[in-house]
């Protein structure tokens, strides 16, 4: 019998990578994107297995009855984001409400919705990302609300166990599509990692896998990104 794995934007880029590695070994997993179509058109283009749903995280008063039919669930993974370029002097306040809504509210209300139907040895894993180690201009509220997802991880781990939480916390992934039009940028990220390579998303779907995976693993915030930060 195959487990089931919900993705919580996973219509592209990492969390569609993943969906396609959980199907790909037979488990079974529900997409979701803003729209309903959206969600649908990702899960024909995964394949058999795949189910699509809408589910917008920042509007998380809808989350409950857009995750109603969703059957039980052995994995929960929440890997969408939002990329703000918000400064200071140029503040848009609609957008950083949306974000940090979106984060935070939102993914604490899909584990709301879900408590009922997380197995015994579900596993729940977050995405945050390395703005909260590494900020830029304009990334004010992205590294604060990626910031505090290693202090939910902790929270959410001592509340949902014996449920398992963890969160992945990726460096600038090479082959994303996010990134491939940005070959400089990617130049000079390579020359700061320690590994002499940038991070690719088999890397960080790996790590993803590993930490819904490894029973032991919990409470835990893992950094991928080659070095990096260190470099």
């Amino acid at each position: 019998m195959s487990d089931h794995a919900i993705i919580v934007g996973g219509t592209r880029g990492l969390g569609k990578h993943l969906a396609a590695a959980l199907l790909a070994r037979g488990d079974a997993v529900t997409v979701t994107g803003r729209t309903k179509s959206g969600a649908e058109a990702a899960a024909a283009e995964l394949g058999k297995g795949a189910t699509g749903v809408g589910l917008d995280l920042a509007d998380p008063h809808s989350i409950v009855a857009a995750l109603r039919s969703v059957p039980k669930v052995r994995y929960v993974v929440i890997a969408a984001i939002d990329r703000d370029a918000n400064t200071v002097r140029d503040y848009d306040i609609e957008k950083a409400m949306a974000l940090t809504t979106m984060k935070l509210v939102g993914y604490t209300a899909v584990l709301h919705a879900l408590v009922p139907k997380l197995t015994e040895n579900a596993s729940v894993l977050l995405y945050g990302g390395l703005a909260k180690e590494r900020p830029y201009p304009g990334s004010t509220t992205v590294t604060a609300v990626n910031g505090a997802v290693t202090s939910m991880v902790r929270t959410l781990a001592i509340e949902l166990a014996p449920v398992r939480v963890n969160a992945i916390h990726p460096g600038i992934v090479g082959d994303s599509p996010a990134w491939k039009d940005k070959s400089e940028a990617l130049a000079n990220v390579k020359k700061r990692t320690l590994t002499g390579r940038l991070i690719a998303m088999a890397d960080i779907t790996g790590a993803a896998l590993f930490l819904l995976d490894n029973p032991s693993m919990d409470g835990v915030n893992l950094h991928v990104d080659g070095g990096w930060l260190l470099g």
